[in-house]
């Protein structure tokens, strides 16, 4: 790498957990785990037939919880603790493979599969059992409790701050995105504007690949060790 980076956003997709067996999402074939996206990931599917949904994401959290961190999250936990500059791990994943990876500066732009939200009172709690069978909320008892997804048509989450993230960054690292769902997608090309260096690590080129200064391509368990390693040698 041409000069040590200070400040650095990481923008992870469904590629880095692929390897812990968790299936990653083509909104190009129209299917999540072979349910039309419409009918699971959208808040007309939710409204039409909310037992389906909750089934869905009560298997997702299942998938989730069973999965283990993989070297490619366990190499961005170790590059936050030891990188001596500013660093955010954005992700478009709902698990928590990064925290278990042991990175703690995640921001979940898509929501999380172990968090329900409540939409009568707004609170977000920390959930690992079913919602299929109703719970109330923790905090003001009713009965409205749904995955904390980002479903289509919905905004991702703390833009601002990651519109703020990019503008500050002089380094930016997309690892196993497909490059082709927005706003993630342009990412790449706002921290370009701002001058940061840019660099990809998928194992196939994305549909943003002609966007990036450098891609490199293989498993991620392979790519990110290694990038991580050039990092923190370099400091």
């Amino acid at each position: 790498m041409a000069e040590l980076p200070k400040n650095i956003v990481i923008l992870t997709g469904a590629g880095i957990s692929a390897e812990s067996g968790l299936r990653t999402f083509r909104a190009e074939d129209g299917l999540w785990e072979d349910h039309p996206v419409q009918e699971v990931a959208t808040p007309e599917g939710f409204a039409r037939d909310p037992d389906l949904v909750q089934r869905f994401y009560d298997e997702r959290r299942a998938q989730v919880l069973a999965a283990q961190p993989n070297p490619a999250h366990e190499a961005l936990g170790r590059l936050e603790r030891e990188f001596a500059g500013e660093l955010l791990l954005v992700t478009q994943n709902i698990d928590d493979l990064h925290e278990r990876g042991g990175a703690s500066r995640v921001l979940h732009m898509h929501g999380e599969a172990l968090s329900a939200w409540c939409r009568a009172c707004d609170a977000r709690h920390p959930w690992q059992g079913t919602l299929r069978d109703g719970p109330g909320c923790p905090a003001c008892g009713e009965v409205a409790m749904r995955p904390d997804i980002v479903w289509f048509g919905e905004m991702p989450y703390q833009m601002e701050r990651i519109f703020d993230a990019l503008a500050g960054a002089d380094l930016f690292v997309s690892i196993g995105t497909s490059g082709a769902v927005y706003p993630a997608a342009g990412f790449v090309q706002q921290a370009g504007e701002h001058g940061a260096r840019t660099l990809e690590l998928n194992l196939e080129r994305s549909a943003g690949s002609h966007w990036f200064d450098e891609t490199r391509l293989g498993a991620a368990s392979e790519l990110v060790p290694q990038w991580v390693n050039e990092v923190l040698a370099a400091g």
